[in-house]
């Protein structure tokens, strides 16, 4: 009778995660912000082949930029118009002043002494990987020249989490790009993978162009145990963006998606690596399924992660957003200069307490060379 009980208990309190699991599941795909279409996905997967590992090395050197300058009129009047502006030199060259000849010897050394001694700033260990920053008049709006987009790659993660309880699952982002031509696609299972509670795909088609990604379709499709998927999609048109919900929105200059926008990030990492450094802000608007709106992120620290494929130093991008309920899911990332700038850490929140945190479980692995 005890036996029995007890394997009635068990049974019980399975059926209770398991519905609480659902809950979840419905919870969070509520929260995604999806359209209530169901259209078809447009998208052919681009075909690779993964035929190595990618081994953590130091950043290479940053591609030359150039700065993009507005056309100057043909003629110019030789003192501007207090009401228009002057356009700003690209650099400014500040010649050092030389030493007056005139100090004695003597007087030179007792000032020479009487300085403070000049000191080396402070770097971490991920700081120290990367190279020195630019002089302050250098431009910080710049297109990469020369820039060699990386080969198709794919990182898988282990997926853990808290709602109600532990959660768990995997994920994997997969990069890739034929010729001019590039997807991202990040697929999320919460759940053992021969039966999943909910799985989603979000899914990004573009083109590479001089200020990184240009997306032209986003698409994105949950399933929740028991329930139909549920999909929505944006498409990014010259002068505009259609929603999931058919609605328009103007488009805006580097306007990213949610899958994009971790692949354009690391793009300007690699060409910008002075970005990535503690202190540094950075703004960038982003198309979610039912709005666009422009999101900043702080480089708030750098951090070891131990994962399993090894301790990997990161730079921790968080946006300055609180999660809350019945808000956008907030997004942090760590990214790590010595994999080529590539996240190897994800966390999502939906608000203070719920959370699912993807971290890295082996080195990215890449295709071959692009053709």
């Amino acid at each position: 009778m005890i036996t029995t009980r007890r394997g009635a208990a068990l049974v019980g309190l399975c059926i209770a995660v398991s519905a609480v699991h659902v809950w979840f599941a419905q919870q969070w795909a509520l929260h995604s912000q999806l359209g209530d279409g169901a259209a078809a996905s447009s998208l052919r997967r681009i075909e690779v082949a993964f035929v190595r590992e990618l081994a953590p090395a130091a950043p290479a050197p940053a591609p030359a930029v150039v700065a993009r300058r507005a056309a100057r009129p043909a003629a110019l009047p030789l003192a501007p118009a207090a009401s228009a502006p002057a356009d700003p030199p690209a650099a400014v060259i500040v010649e050092p002043v030389p030493a007056p000849a005139a100090i004695e010897p003597e007087v030179d050394a007792t000032l020479r002494a009487a300085a403070p001694p000049a000191t080396e700033p402070a770097v971490g260990p991920v700081a120290a990987l990367l190279p020195p920053l630019p002089p302050a008049s250098a431009p910080t709006t710049a297109a990469a020249v020369g820039f060699d987009w990386p080969p198709s790659t794919r990182l898988t993660y282990t997926l853990t989490g808290d709602y109600r309880g532990p959660v768990d699952g995997a994920a994997q982002v997969e990069w890739l790009r034929s010729g001019n031509r590039y997807q991202v696609h990040l697929d999320v299972r919460i759940g053992a993978a021969f039966a999943p509670i909910v799985t989603r795909r979000m899914s990004s088609e573009g083109e590479l162009v001089d200020s990184g990604l240009r997306p032209l379709r986003y698409e994105e499709e949950t399933k929740v145990l028991l329930r139909d998927a549920r999909r929505a999609s944006v498409r990014f048109e010259p002068d505009r963006i259609v929603l999931a919900s058919g609605r328009d929105s103007p488009t805006e200059p580097g306007v990213q998606d949610t899958a994009s926008q971790f692949v354009q990030l690391t793009w300007l990492f690699t060409t910008q690596p002075d970005r990535l450094r503690v202190g540094q802000t950075l703004e960038m608007p982003l198309a979610l399924p039912r709005r666009v709106d422009r999101w900043i992120y702080d480089v708030v620290a750098e951090e070891l992660l131990h994962t399993p494929a090894g301790a990997i130093p990161t730079l921790y991008l968080k946006p300055r957003r609180e999660a809350k309920a019945g808000g956008d899911l907030v997004v942090e990332t760590w990214y790590a200069p010595s994999l080529q700038y590539l996240p190897v850490r994800i966390r999502i929140r939906q608000d203070e307490r719920n959370y699912v945190d993807l971290m890295l479980d082996r080195l990215p692995q890449q295709g071959s060379a692009p053709r």
